[in-house]
């Protein structure tokens, strides 16, 4: 293995502070923190095992650079799940979004699923739900977000699903939150 120098030393210290910074994504859910370790475990070995490679056999090196890289690129991709599914707020207040309308319109039919074994004992499933996604063509447009399985934050157990709230004198459209 390499000596490691003190520019090298630097980047490493500067590469774990920014890998610390961007840990807690604004409003993290399930999937950024799954999405954050398991990008980092990937990265680590394929870090290790291109930095074992390269000239100066620093695996070591490598998988500092490549969990850093994985952990962010991984929790960036499991929040934007987080944002697509709704399924990182925790109150109806912080769920209630700005589309407003005078007649709650119904969703579409419940589609048929098949609930597949549960992954492990703390995870639960969030059935299928149609999510609001705006206006088209054809009027008020939603989207079928399939059944799947999560691991909610130790306090929160039930998800509720999205679904319109008289306000005043219309209906506000609530999405997806744990309580």
């Amino acid at each position: 293995m390499g000596v490691m120098n003190m520019n090298s030393s630097k980047t490493y210290v500067i590469a774990l502070a920014l890998a610390a910074l961007f840990a807690g994504c604004v409003g993290s859910g399930p999937n950024t923190e799954q999405g954050a370790v398991g990008g980092a475990a990937l990265g680590a070995v394929a870090g290790a095992i291109v930095g074992n490679n390269s000239g100066s056999h620093n695996a070591l090196g490598g998988a500092l650079i490549g969990g850093v890289a994985g952990g962010i690129a991984g929790g960036a991709i499991g929040n934007s799940l987080d944002h697509q599914r709704g399924t990182i707020y925790h109150s109806e207040t912080e769920a209630t979004t700005d589309v407003v309308v005078e007649r709650a319109p119904p969703p579409p039919p419940r589609q048929r699923e098949v609930v597949i074994q549960r992954p492990a004992p703390d995870m639960v499933w969030v059935a299928g739900y149609y999510a609001y996604a705006g206006q088209n063509r054809e009027g008020r447009h939603y989207e079928w977000v399939p059944g799947h399985w999560e691991r909610p934050e130790p306090q929160y157990r039930t998800f509720v699903e999205p679904h319109w709230a008289r306000r005043g004198r219309g209906y506000v459209y609530v999405d997806g939150y744990w309580r």
